[in-house]
């Protein structure tokens, strides 16, 4: 067990944060709470290096959880992983703009939890989601309410997909949190995707040899998200390139 490590598991359920604990007792030492509250005084108390959070719970729910700590000056760069229970475009979009790092669906998936917390933990550097690069054209319908730009229709390219997200080469870049959708096909998945999209990084903060920004899906459809996922593990390598943000988590 890595005891320099420690991971905060927040559940309402006993038998899931048991669970969590046990597939996770070798990745550090493992805290629980069954609440919104009791979660984030252990990660004032404890300040753990992780925390995997249900979305649904009764009162304070995940998503206030995971505002609370991305919104607090010494733990917003903390990683939160949010469980959703429903497989749902809504409960995606909620978990994605309440901040996430990341997404895990319930049940629990051994396999998956650990594959997670490993790419935030184990190397000095987090690896990036596994993903495709690509050279096809996308389209983005930029919400003007949101952006206080004018509603239009854009194109750019899209030169890499993850099942997370999408990074779109464009001279003219967006602000960051401001929403779009996307409309795109995928060479050789014989289908159109679409889904809104929340704009989390773009190059001028920082990130040499990219001219364009990182866009994360909300709503995108379940059988839409199964299939680009699908894709992906079929024609892709984890991302560990130097320079990419570790994260697509926004800033708030």
């Amino acid at each position: 067990m890595d005891h320099t490590r420690t991971i905060l598991i927040v559940d309402d359920v006993s038998i899931f944060r048991e669970l969590g604990a046990l597939f996770l007792a070798r990745s550090g030492r493992v805290l629980t709470a069954e609440d919104a509250m009791r979660g984030w005084e252990l990660v004032e108390c404890h300040r753990p290096d992780l925390v995997i959070c249900d979305l649904e719970m009764p009162g304070a729910d995940g998503a206030s959880l995971c505002r609370r700590i991305k919104q607090h000056p010494e733990h917003r760069p903390t990683p939160v992983v949010l469980m959703l229970g429903t497989n749902t475009a809504e409960a995606r979009a909620r978990a994605v703009r309440a901040g996430a790092d990341d997404l895990l669906g319930k049940p629990i998936s051994r396999v998956h939890l650990i594959e997670t917390v490993n790419r935030y933990l184990r190397y000095e550097v987090v690896r990036g989601l596994p993903r495709v690069d690509l050279d096809v054209p996308v389209r983005l319908v930029v919400d003007g309410g949101r952006s206080a730009l004018p509603a239009k229709e854009r194109w750019g390219t899209l030169r890499n997909v993850s099942r997370d997200g999408v990074f779109v080469e464009m001279p003219e870049t967006l602000e960051p949190r401001t929403e779009v959708e996307l409309q795109f096909a995928l060479p050789d998945a014989g289908r159109e995707f679409a889904s809104t999209a929340l704009v989390v990084w773009r190059s001028d903060r920082g990130v040499p040899g990219l001219e364009g920004m990182g866009l994360r899906f909300l709503d995108i459809d379940s059988d839409s998200a199964h299939a680009l996922e699908d894709y992906v593990l079929e024609r892709s390598v984890a991302d560990a390139r130097p320079g990419l943000p570790p994260s697509l988590a926004p800033a708030p």
